[in-house]
């Protein structure tokens, strides 16, 4: 008898998906519930565990995609103990047992030939690695649909919102000593380090309190303002861009924002993120500092209107009253719709942020 593996769905709006990998070959026997693929969507990507045990086969290639409810593969389950060796006398090593195979897509899979670049002679699938006689090679692979959509929404963004960008600089030096004097005491009871972002998601949270024009957004001819903060934190992974998100910020406490941020991220790194913790923020911080960044002008995750840039921290000469002090300071950047947001609104709603982070202990007592 032979099960079949279907492509599960993953969420009402999403009915395609790319098979990114078999994490078991052809053949093998596999044990029911043990991760067989990775299924990515335009928004998260997520491990296929097998429906019953028995020997593996595939059916369905590699980097095609696929459709919600179509049969990728087959368990037969009459099958009984491991499958043969694939070259008799040698043992797979730990990294093929291991690793995600990635399995070449068909030929009929790939797309046509762009007229400036005419198809390789070679009949071999993508990726395919062009290499002129003296110069170095040219490797070809398809865009994860993560990366099309990243892609696609930037652009949407750009096309139909009136993005300008704001500036300013913020004091980090009461943030810094709160965390060095009490980030011991706080890692014990909470079991997180303390980082910045915690405070970054209380003076947003504030400030959108203040300035809610900045929570809200357009759609078609109409405004929506949330009376909620769902506060996405932008988390670099191998795959791109992803932003998990905060929900009722505003009713968390520092250890349980430290705590919520450190359990997404890792989780999105790790291919476990759920796509219903990417979806529906109003507002969201990134953070290109921990790169190294220390400018740059973000763009807004559509449909919000607005986005908060964070820097890397750098000691400098700032004037303080009538002296000259070396702080450690950082640019802050929000990007957002003027089509929605007034310059007045941005401006403030950044000196807002500014004011909570250089006095933080009013952000702790909720003052």
């Amino acid at each position: 008898m032979k099960e079949e593996i279907r492509v599960p769905p993953v969420g009402e709006s999403i009915a395609r998906g790319q098979l990114a990998s078999w994490l078991r070959r052809g053949g093998e026997f596999v044990s029911k519930g043990e991760s067989l693929f990775e299924l990515e969507t335009e928004k998260a990507s997520m491990s296929v565990p097998s429906p019953a045990g028995g020997r593996l086969e595939i059916l369905v290639q590699a980097g095609v995609e696929v459709g919600i409810g179509q049969v990728v593969g087959l368990i037969d389950t009459a099958a009984e103990g491991p499958a043969p060796r694939i070259a008799e006398g040698a043992a797979p090593s730990a990294a093929e047992t291991r690793a995600p195979i990635k399995t070449a897509a068909p030929a009929e899979a790939r797309p046509p030939a762009s007229p400036a670049m005419p198809a390789p002679e070679s009949a071999s699938p993508a990726p395919v690695e062009e290499r002129p006689p003296s110069r170095g090679g040219i490797k070809r692979s398809p865009l994860s649909m993560i990366r099309k959509t990243i892609a696609r929404r930037l652009v949407q963004a750009r096309q139909e919102a009136a993005h300008l960008t704001t500036f300013n600089e913020v004091d980090m030096s009461e943030v810094i000593r709160m965390r060095e004097a009490d980030g011991a005491d706080f890692g014990e009871r909470y079991k997180v380090k303390l980082g910045f972002m915690s405070f970054f998601v209380k003076a947003a949270v504030r400030a959108l309190q203040e300035y809610p024009v900045v929570n809200g957004r357009i759609e078609g001819d109409e405004l929506l303002s949330p009376d909620f903060y769902d506060i996405g934190v932008a988390v670099s992974t191998d795959r791109g861009l992803l932003v998990p998100v905060l929900r009722d910020a505003d009713a968390l406490g520092f250890g349980e924002i430290e705590l919520k941020i450190s359990e997404l991220a890792e989780r999105a790194r790790d291919r476990r993120i759920e796509l219903s913790e990417l979806q529906g923020g109003t507002f969201t911080i990134t953070n290109g500092g921990v790169f190294g960044s220390l400018l740059s002008t973000p763009i807004p995750n559509y449909p919000q209107s607005a986005v908060l840039g964070l820097h890397a921290i750098q000691r400098r000469p700032i004037a303080v009253g009538d002296e000259v002090a070396i702080r450690p300071m950082m640019y802050l950047a929000l990007t957002y719709d003027h089509r929605l947001i007034d310059g007045r609104d941005a401006v403030l709603f950044l000196a807002k942020v500014k004011e909570c982070i250089e006095n933080p202990q009013r952000l702790v007592f909720g003052l």
